[in-house]
Protein backbone atom coordinates (compact mmCIF):
# COMPACT_ATOMS: atom_id res chain seq x y z
CA UNK A 1 0.00 0.00 0.00
CA UNK A 2 1.26 3.59 -0.97
CA UNK A 3 -0.25 6.36 1.19
CA UNK A 4 -0.47 9.74 -0.41
CA UNK A 5 -0.20 12.85 2.28
CA UNK A 6 -0.10 15.89 3.37
CA UNK A 7 1.78 16.64 6.92
CA UNK A 8 -0.92 17.17 9.73
CA UNK A 9 -3.92 17.07 7.17
CA UNK A 10 -6.50 14.70 7.98
CA UNK A 11 -4.22 12.31 5.86
CA UNK A 12 -2.48 11.99 8.94
CA UNK A 13 -5.02 9.63 10.61
CA UNK A 14 -4.40 6.65 8.08
CA UNK A 15 -0.77 7.13 8.56
CA UNK A 16 -1.38 6.62 12.05
CA UNK A 17 -3.65 3.97 11.59
CA UNK A 18 -1.07 2.60 9.00
CA UNK A 19 1.25 2.22 12.14
CA UNK A 20 -0.58 1.21 14.65
CA UNK A 21 -1.42 -2.23 12.42
CA UNK A 22 1.95 -2.39 11.58
CA UNK A 23 0.56 -3.19 7.76
CA UNK A 24 3.49 -3.04 4.86
CA UNK A 25 3.55 0.66 3.14
CA UNK A 26 5.22 3.31 1.89
CA UNK A 27 4.40 6.93 2.31
CA UNK A 28 4.41 9.66 -0.88
CA UNK A 29 3.95 13.24 -0.14
CA UNK A 30 1.28 15.76 -1.82
CA UNK A 31 1.63 19.54 -2.63
CA UNK A 32 -1.70 20.50 -2.26
CA UNK A 33 -1.40 23.78 -4.17
CA UNK A 34 0.83 22.62 -6.69
CA UNK A 35 -1.25 19.13 -7.34
CA UNK A 36 1.95 17.47 -7.33
CA UNK A 37 3.59 14.47 -5.74
CA UNK A 38 6.96 14.44 -3.90
CA UNK A 39 8.05 12.47 -7.17
CA UNK A 40 6.92 14.78 -9.30
CA UNK A 41 3.69 12.84 -10.43
CA UNK A 42 0.37 14.83 -11.51
CA UNK A 43 -1.74 14.41 -8.06
CA UNK A 44 -4.87 14.61 -9.98
CA UNK A 45 -4.43 11.98 -11.92
CA UNK A 46 -4.12 10.11 -8.95
CA UNK A 47 -6.99 11.58 -7.16
CA UNK A 48 -9.01 13.79 -9.76
CA UNK A 49 -10.55 15.55 -6.47
CA UNK A 50 -7.21 16.57 -5.56
CA UNK A 51 -7.55 15.80 -1.49
CA UNK A 52 -5.57 13.77 0.62
CA UNK A 53 -5.66 11.16 1.81
CA UNK A 54 -5.19 8.37 -1.66
CA UNK A 55 -4.53 5.27 -0.44
CA UNK A 56 -2.95 3.06 -3.74
CA UNK A 57 -3.85 -0.97 -2.65
CA UNK A 58 -2.89 -2.23 -5.99
CA UNK A 59 -1.60 -0.94 -9.21
CA UNK A 60 -3.68 1.62 -10.41
CA UNK A 61 -6.19 0.68 -7.60
CA UNK A 62 -6.78 3.83 -5.20
CA UNK A 63 -8.84 4.15 -2.69
CA UNK A 64 -9.96 7.72 -1.42
CA UNK A 65 -12.11 9.72 0.96
CA UNK A 66 -11.41 8.97 5.27
CA UNK A 67 -14.19 6.78 5.59
CA UNK A 68 -13.06 4.26 2.28
CA UNK A 69 -9.46 4.46 3.27
CA UNK A 70 -9.40 4.01 7.24
CA UNK A 71 -12.26 1.27 7.01
CA UNK A 72 -9.75 -0.52 4.32
CA UNK A 73 -6.97 -0.30 6.68
CA UNK A 74 -8.84 -1.72 9.54
CA UNK A 75 -10.12 -4.57 7.38
CA UNK A 76 -6.75 -5.69 6.43
CA UNK A 77 -5.34 -5.90 10.25
CA UNK A 78 -6.03 -8.40 12.74
CA UNK A 79 -7.01 -5.89 15.10
CA UNK A 80 -10.75 -6.77 16.30
CA UNK A 81 -11.31 -2.96 17.42
CA UNK A 82 -10.23 -1.78 13.95
CA UNK A 83 -11.47 -4.68 12.15
CA UNK A 84 -15.11 -4.97 12.97
CA UNK A 85 -16.79 -8.10 11.52
CA UNK A 86 -18.89 -6.78 8.30
CA UNK A 87 -23.04 -6.75 8.74
CA UNK A 88 -22.29 -5.91 12.13
CA UNK A 89 -23.89 -3.50 14.37
CA UNK A 90 -20.34 -3.02 15.54
CA UNK A 91 -19.14 -1.70 11.97
CA UNK A 92 -21.90 0.54 11.11
CA UNK A 93 -20.99 2.45 14.34
CA UNK A 94 -17.75 2.38 12.91
CA UNK A 95 -18.56 3.37 9.67
CA UNK A 96 -20.76 6.16 11.52
CA UNK A 97 -18.35 7.48 14.09
CA UNK A 98 -16.17 8.04 10.98
CA UNK A 99 -19.26 10.00 9.39
CA UNK A 100 -19.09 11.86 12.40
CA UNK A 101 -15.65 12.76 12.12
CA UNK A 102 -15.93 14.21 8.78
CA UNK A 103 -19.06 16.39 10.07
CA UNK A 104 -16.33 17.92 12.58
CA UNK A 105 -13.39 17.99 9.82
CA UNK A 106 -15.97 19.90 7.47
CA UNK A 107 -16.71 22.68 10.82
CA UNK A 108 -12.84 23.06 11.28
CA UNK A 109 -11.68 23.01 7.73
CA UNK A 110 -13.87 25.96 6.85
CA UNK A 111 -12.21 28.32 8.76
CA UNK A 112 -8.72 27.65 6.53
CA UNK A 113 -10.09 29.64 4.30
CA UNK A 114 -8.16 32.78 3.61
CA UNK A 115 -9.35 36.22 4.09
CA UNK A 116 -12.52 35.47 6.07
CA UNK A 117 -14.84 38.29 6.77
CA UNK A 118 -15.01 38.62 10.41
CA UNK A 119 -18.97 37.81 10.13
CA UNK A 120 -18.16 34.74 8.41
CA UNK A 121 -15.78 33.64 10.83
CA UNK A 122 -18.13 33.91 13.63
CA UNK A 123 -20.79 32.15 12.04
CA UNK A 124 -17.95 29.08 11.56
CA UNK A 125 -16.86 29.30 14.77
CA UNK A 126 -20.57 29.06 15.78
CA UNK A 127 -20.45 26.09 13.83
CA UNK A 128 -17.66 24.35 15.26
CA UNK A 129 -18.93 25.10 18.96
CA UNK A 130 -21.92 23.06 18.23
CA UNK A 131 -19.74 19.97 16.39
CA UNK A 132 -17.37 20.57 19.99
CA UNK A 133 -20.54 20.25 22.31
CA UNK A 134 -21.43 16.73 20.12
CA UNK A 135 -17.89 15.61 20.47
CA UNK A 136 -17.52 15.92 24.23
CA UNK A 137 -21.61 14.76 24.61
CA UNK A 138 -20.42 11.63 23.34
CA UNK A 139 -17.24 11.52 24.80
CA UNK A 140 -19.15 11.83 27.97
CA UNK A 141 -21.45 8.91 27.69
CA UNK A 142 -19.45 6.71 26.05
CA UNK A 143 -16.78 6.89 29.26
CA UNK A 144 -14.17 5.15 27.87
CA UNK A 145 -12.05 8.12 26.29
CA UNK A 146 -12.84 7.08 23.12
CA UNK A 147 -15.70 7.19 20.36
CA UNK A 148 -16.80 4.02 20.11
CA UNK A 149 -16.92 0.93 22.96
CA UNK A 150 -14.29 -1.13 21.53
CA UNK A 151 -11.82 1.43 22.38
CA UNK A 152 -8.62 2.88 19.97
CA UNK A 153 -10.32 3.25 16.39
CA UNK A 154 -9.77 4.80 13.19
CA UNK A 155 -12.65 7.26 14.43
CA UNK A 156 -10.47 8.38 17.24
CA UNK A 157 -7.28 9.02 15.14
CA UNK A 158 -9.52 11.27 13.11
CA UNK A 159 -10.64 12.96 15.36
CA UNK A 160 -7.90 13.69 17.13
CA UNK A 161 -6.05 14.94 13.83
CA UNK A 162 -9.17 17.60 13.31
CA UNK A 163 -9.01 18.96 17.00
CA UNK A 164 -5.08 19.39 16.57
CA UNK A 165 -6.02 22.19 13.85
CA UNK A 166 -7.34 24.01 17.01
CA UNK A 167 -4.05 25.53 17.67
CA UNK A 168 -3.56 26.98 14.38
CA UNK A 169 -7.05 27.69 13.95
CA UNK A 170 -6.89 30.08 17.27
CA UNK A 171 -9.27 28.17 18.75
CA UNK A 172 -9.87 27.54 22.26
CA UNK A 173 -10.35 23.93 23.56
CA UNK A 174 -10.40 24.68 26.89
CA UNK A 175 -13.76 24.43 27.47
CA UNK A 176 -13.82 21.07 26.00
CA UNK A 177 -11.78 18.89 28.28
CA UNK A 178 -12.43 15.37 27.05
CA UNK A 179 -12.14 16.51 23.52
CA UNK A 180 -8.53 17.41 25.26
CA UNK A 181 -8.20 13.80 26.83
CA UNK A 182 -9.12 12.37 23.09
CA UNK A 183 -6.59 14.08 21.36
CA UNK A 184 -3.99 13.82 23.75
CA UNK A 185 -3.91 10.09 24.13
CA UNK A 186 -3.82 9.56 20.52
CA UNK A 187 -0.77 11.79 19.91
CA UNK A 188 0.51 9.96 23.08
CA UNK A 189 0.49 6.43 21.07
CA UNK A 190 3.34 5.55 19.52
CA UNK A 191 2.09 4.94 16.00
CA UNK A 192 1.24 8.71 16.21
CA UNK A 193 4.35 9.43 17.60
CA UNK A 194 5.62 8.15 14.89
CA UNK A 195 3.40 9.38 11.88
CA UNK A 196 4.69 12.97 13.38
CA UNK A 197 8.16 11.96 12.95
CA UNK A 198 7.96 10.62 9.23
CA UNK A 199 5.80 13.43 8.39
CA UNK A 200 8.10 16.07 9.36
CA UNK A 201 5.68 17.49 12.28
CA UNK A 202 8.05 17.02 15.16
Amino acid sequence: MKLYYTPGACSLAAHIILNETGLPHSLEQVDLKAKRTASGDDYLKINPRGAVPALEIAPGTVLTQNVAVLTYIGQQSGNVALHPAPDTVEFFRLLEAIGFCEDVHGAFGALFAPELPDVMRERLLANVTRRLKQVEALLEAGGNGHMLPAGFTQADALMAVILSWAGPLGIDLSAWPRACALRDAVFARQAAQQARREEGLD
